[in-house]
């Protein structure tokens, strides 16, 4: 596979239109090829998941199309004459999604996000079926960096031809959202090998569909798109009509959204840890090649052909912040970071398990539930909140733990999101669980960035603020509340991490 960027020479006026869909907001920007912003053009369409008691979480496909389009539109509109020296797309997603299209394109289904945990019931199944085929499920995460988990396609896949078998046969393609993007635009079927990474059916270390995989699968081959990070050009049907600024631009393979935060916050390396939380969660590093071993519990994702993405997920983040504040009634932020911010660590007397959306890492375990053990009377809606804070790091620390081997001595922590960055009270949390200092990012748009950066092969450097300094004392009240958090977990779901 043939990096693009050595043979993509865009002219010093160039510009680069970005779109960042995530779980919560589809964004537009645009930049010249050195990566600075058009201070004057920003689109952003704000959407929910759609979610039900059984634990889905979806998205409607046709509805996303349309605050997308929208933010293309609004980005051109907002870029004037200056649209014309747009030379390239650049996009990231949210990952772990699945969507089902007919012959000519039409979504069958919606768009399943990670967050779905229907079909956990089937885990033991499959896995029994990987197992007749040649591979035990440490086999099965040492090819694909995956896990048997709800969040990937096999489970996915097997729980959609179980629940809806007519559905599943009038399906004709299964896509990543941003797969499903080109499909429309260029009629044509392709997916980066980051995208692809996340799908649980990818080979790793071939850049590949693994082949064993798929046998166990009620799908074909020819049902999966093409990997390659290679651009489109040359937009389909009415489309060039539509958007003549962008007719003959390369649109490259939309990545995923987590590599594209690690780029865009400057943590390309060992050296640098990047710590996202945003409506979920994550701790990554990105190292050389493909890794022999995927760390217990972790993850191993491609970033392209010559690099990885290593770490883990939480489900649980900002999410949890918004529905503790929601369910508490709690409406002022200000006054709650203070109050968040006065109480000593653990001293709630408060055990936290954050699962409102299930486990990723470092258990997998999605039939796992939120648990808030220790209330009395005199417990404080903002010593709960506090709580959910610190349980959420608890887990941070988990996976920190796994990816110790990868890091560099020196390693430093970089923070990015707003759910965290907004709260100075969260990071210097998160600062005392961990026992490192964390930097929060200056650059309020990492991920989107970072879709820039993989597109023009330009990466960008670290932009570090305000640095919080771990205090002893409280790392080590943390381990214990950690201990005790892992003792309540164990005792409840049965799965030891």
């Amino acid at each position: 596979m043939t990096s693009v960027h050595s043979r993509l020479n865009f002219p010093p006026n160039s510009l680069i239109l970005a779109l960042d869909v995530g779980s919560s907001s589809v964004r537009a920007m645009i930049f010249d090829v050195d990566g600075v912003a058009l201070d004057d053009v920003f689109v952003q369409q704000k959407y929910s998941l759609e979610t039900t008691s059984d634990g889905g979480s979806t998205i409607p496909a046709n509805s996303l199309w349309e605050l997308l389009s929208f933010c293309i539109n609004g980005a051109l509109e907002q870029a004037g004459e200056r649209a014309s020296r747009i030379a390239a797309v650049a996009t990231d997603t949210l990952v772990s999604n699945l969507l089902g299209v007919d012959a000519q394109g039409r979504p069958t289904t919606p768009i399943f996000t990670w967050a779905d945990v229907r079909g956990g019931e089937l885990a033991g199944p499959w896995r029994a079926k990987l197992e007749s085929a040649g591979y035990s499920a440490a086999q099965y995460t040492q090819r694909t960096g995956c896990r048997i988990h709800t969040s990937y396609w096999p489970l996915r896949l097997v729980w959609l031809r179980q629940s809806d078998p007519a559905l599943f046969e009038r399906t004709a393609y299964w896509l990543t959202l941003g797969e499903w993007m080109l499909l429309r635009l260029f009629g044509e079927r392709r997916v980066s090998a980051s995208a692809a990474s996340w799908t649980g059916l990818l080979n790793r270390h071939t850049l590949d569909w693994d082949a064993t995989v798929l046998a166990t699968l009620p799908i074909r081959r020819d049902q999966l798109g093409a990997i390659s990070g290679e651009p489109l050009q040359g937009l389909f049907g009415g489309w060039a009509d539509r958007w003549p600024a962008l007719r003959e631009a390369y649109w490259f393979p939309a990545v995923g959204d987590g590599a594209a935060s690690n780029l865009g916050a400057g943590c390309t390396d060992p050296a640098r840890i990047a710590l996202s939380v945003g409506t979920s969660a994550a701790l990554r590093i990105v190292v050389p090649g493909a890794p022999a071993n995927v760390p217990d519990g972790l993850f191993a994702y491609r970033v392209d052909e010559r690099r990885s993405l290593v770490g883990g997920a939480l489900s649980n983040a900002g999410n949890l912040y918004a529905w503790l504040q929601r369910t508490l009634k709690l409406d002022s932020v200000d006054d709650l970071e203070l109050q968040i911010g006065a109480i000593p660590p653990d001293a709630h007397g408060l055990t936290v398990l954050p699962f409102l959306a299930g486990e990723r890492a470092p258990g997998w375990n999605p039939h796992a539930q939120a648990v808030i053990l220790g209330m009395t009377q005199n417990t404080t809606p903002p010593e709960i909140v506090r709580a959910g804070l610190e349980a959420v790091a608890y887990r941070m620390a988990q996976i920190a733990r796994r990816l110790a081997p990868l890091m560099a001595s020196d390693a430093a922590f970089v923070a990015s999101g707003a759910a965290i960055l907004h709260s100075p009270a969260w990071m210097q949390i998160i600062a005392d669980v961990l026992g490192r200092p964390v930097y929060a990012t200056t650059e309020t748009e990492t991920t989107i960035r970072g879709a820039l950066a993989l597109a023009t092969g330009r990466e960008a450097l670290p932009h570090l603020g305000p640095r919080y300094d771990p205090n002893p004392t409280a790392s080590a009240i943390y381990d214990e509340a950690i201990a005790r958090q892992r003792e309540l977990y164990t005792k409840l779901f049965e799965n030891d991490e």
